[in-house]
């Protein structure tokens, strides 16, 4: 990458300026040592849900609710999150971060618990959304089928840091981490149920939509 490209792509991160709710959010992400989507990221998770009018929406790995915050902003006022995560402590911290934020408590479904249980619970083709946010191996086999079962024809799935931290264009790594994203992406590509891209935005985001 050239250092002009380089250049836009940070420029774009800041470009769009969050919520004082998302932003606080974040330092609060900072201090629990959780992940959350960049800036960038979570500006394409507001433009996504805004132009789906998405009203059923998956986010799994809550973290402290930058995403989730990113996605309800955008929903239309009857949209229902639904947010999953292992880490009681970073939902309660996505609790307050939606309360200070005005959000109804009708409108954020927050449950604890691994992905792996809980999304089998979830209807099939009953959502618009997914969004996945966690560093799951898991991602590049069985969980995947899950997460694609969820959507609605014409449903999105963007799945955060699809390029494992920059490591997944470099054929020398070959952690467990970045060759579960690699089995992930090819398998994305490979399916001819979606329609996807990687996109240049924070640490990689794939961005798939669900055939009719």
């Amino acid at each position: 990458m050239s250092a002009s490209k380089a250049a836009g792509w940070t420029w774009t991160e800041s470009w769009v300026e969050e919520s004082p709710a998302a932003h606080d959010a974040r330092g609060r992400a900072a201090e629990l040592g959780t992940g959350a989507v960049t800036t960038g990221t979570g500006a394409l998770l507001a433009v996504l849900a805004a132009s789906l009018q998405a009203r059923a929406v998956v986010d799994v790995g809550t973290g402290a609710g930058v995403a989730a915050l990113r996605m309800l902003e955008a929903m239309p006022s009857d949209g229902v999150l639904t947010s999953i995560d292992v880490e009681a402590e970073h939902q309660t911290a996505a609790r307050a971060a939606l309360q200070a934020a005005g959000v109804r408590p009708n409108r954020a479904r927050i449950i604890h618990g691994d992905a792996a249980d809980v999304l089998p619970r979830l209807a099939d083709g009953g959502y618009d959304l997914v969004h996945v946010d966690v560093d799951d191996t898991r991602l590049g086999g069985a969980l995947l089928d899950e997460v694609v079962r969820l959507l609605r024809p014409g449903g999105v799935l963007v799945v955060s840091d699809a390029l494992a931290g920059d490591r997944v264009p470099d054929p020398a790594q070959r952690d467990r981490r970045t060759t579960a994203a690699r089995e992930l992406l090819r398998r994305v590509a490979e399916d001819d149920g979606l329609l996807a891209t990687v996109l240049p935005v924070g640490d990689g985001v794939l961005v798939a939509v669900r055939r009719p």
